[in-house]
């Protein structure tokens, strides 16, 4: 594509009631084109002998980061955190910080603080687990919102709250080809959220837990 094209392309936020952060975009070819709404799986992990319900949410930036403070609520007062980053030029895989067993609503605090980085930063992304049990909430790279529980619903009335409903055929913006965006400001972020929240280098996510 032109470099004046791919340029254009890169400036559209908005697809018809839809706006992006500034952390993804779509490929020029729209492929996927960018909507509102949710989509309900079943996660399996046979050689840990789980099954859970699976909820994947693409929300409008306007109100993204209050939906994923809302869904961190179900977790408990007591949540382990994993920070996940791919900066770097070139880098393909994440490296992940991990932080056990810390006051749920310190950790939304520390978001809060944050809030311009998780929102608007193509290499960073979080997951919250509870400490109580196998439920896991995800705000990852792609702006994507991921639910793990063996009961959905709780996540499902948060979402219903902030008029967010579920769709049959739901295809996600990470489906597709996409691009994504960071600066070095973000990198630099980044690691203060890290030391903010007290996070260790970490294997993988789950990997107490043995999940994936």
């Amino acid at each position: 594509m032109h470099a004046d094209l791919l340029s254009t392309h890169l400036q559209v936020n908005r697809y018809g009631r839809f706006t992006l952060t500034d952390a993804i975009r779509p490929s020029p070819n729209l492929a996927i084109l960018p909507r509102q709404g949710y989509r309900l799986d079943v996660y399996r992990d046979q050689r840990a002998r789980l099954r859970l319900g699976m909820l994947s949410a693409s929300v409008s930036a306007e109100r993204l980061f209050d939906v994923f403070l809302a869904l961190l609520e179900p977790l408990g007062e007591m949540v382990h955190v994993v920070l996940e980053s791919s900066h770097g030029a070139g880098s393909e895989q994440q490296v992940e910080f991990r932080r056990n067993e810390i006051d749920a609503p310190v950790v939304a605090s520390h978001f809060c603080d944050f809030e311009d980085l998780l929102v608007n930063d193509g290499c960073t992304g979080v997951a919250v687990l509870s400490a109580a049990g196998p439920v896991e909430v995800q705000f990852d790279e792609h702006k994507l919102l991921y639910v793990y529980a063996a009961d959905v619903r709780p996540f499902r009335q948060i979402l219903k709250r902030f008029g967010v409903r579920r769709r049959k055929a739901m295809p996600l913006i990470s489906e597709g080809e996409h691009l994504h965006h960071s600066t070095d400001d973000y990198a630099d972020r980044f690691r203060e959220l890290c030391c903010r929240t007290g996070a260790d280098d970490c294997d993988r996510v789950f990997s107490d837990e043995g999940m994936i």
